[in-house]
């Protein structure tokens, strides 16, 4: 069931709220992202981190697609991008079971309900994925490369479809009982839960999926030194001409050193 009620038809009491968590400590990431205009600017804790799976997912898959298995360098490195990405895919799950779920069924009971289901199914297909990833390992053949780009094809479609449903059924719930600064809190708790070497996988990932505008708004809410480190592991991932916009819209130099006048 998905609560698609009115403010009022969906709120319940505020102490009904999952309990306040400590401040956390600074973490490499912005306030929480915004919608478009058209969805009145709203908080969105779905928005920036499915961007950022959807081009892991995508790109990971199309490298399993062409790859030649008996290749070993490419090999390595192929299966290397699929582990990470199932490594996020099941972090992403936890968080979401964690901290999204919970704020919902405390003032939306069941909205939540169906989409939970799915992740115990997709934390099945990790596991599935994972086995077909050490099978290829074990016995690096063609069989066994289209066998695990199959499954990965059709756990990824899965997962496009299982995103547009949170994204506007659970957003319409989540936005109907909550204020954008509750939201923005349950942002936190997930950005406070976030290691390191996750923070620096996500960012990969989902700088290059923003549009121009949305980079620019997540890097100049940073502190320069965290800012700083941010940008070195995105501006890999950047073309020259997303790179220059970048730059410009931050005030910094397009090529590290030069000066503009």
């Amino acid at each position: 069931m998905v609560c698609r009620a009115t403010r009022g038809d969906c709120h319940a009491p505020q102490d009904t709220l999952i309990a306040p968590a400590p401040a956390p400590a600074p973490a490499p990431a912005p306030t929480a992202p915004r919608r478009t205009p058209a969805a009145a600017q709203r908080v969105d804790l779905y928005a920036g981190i499915h961007k950022a799976l959807r081009l892991f997912m995508g790109d990971t898959l199309a490298r399993v697609g062409r790859l030649d298995a008996e290749d070993a360098d490419e090999r390595v490195a192929t299966l290397a991008q699929v582990d990470e990405l199932l490594v996020q895919c099941r972090s992403h799950v936890d968080k979401e079971n964690l901290y999204v779920h919970p704020a919902i069924e405390a003032r939306c009971a069941g909205a939540s309900g169906d989409i939970a289901a799915e992740h115990a199914g997709h934390l099945e297909a990790i596991a599935a994925l994972e086995a077909d990833v050490m099978a290829l390992r074990a016995l690096p053949t063609a069989a066994a490369a289209f066998r695990l780009y199959r499954r990965l094809a059709r756990f990824v479609a899965e997962n496009l479809a299982h995103m547009d449903v949170e994204e506007t059924a659970l957003n319409a719930a989540l936005w109907a009982a909550y204020s954008d600064a509750e939201l923005a809190d349950v942002h936190h708790r997930i950005l406070a839960a976030i290691d390191a070497q996750e923070m620096t996988r996500v960012l990969r990932w989902m700088v290059p999926a923003l549009t121009p505008a949305e980079r620019a708004g997540m890097l100049s809410a940073m502190p320069p030194a965290v800012r700083d480190g941010a940008l070195a592991v995105v501006r890999p991932h950047l073309d020259d001409r997303a790179w220059a916009k970048l730059a410009h819209a931050l005030g910094l130099p397009p090529v590290p050193g030069l000066v503009t006048i």
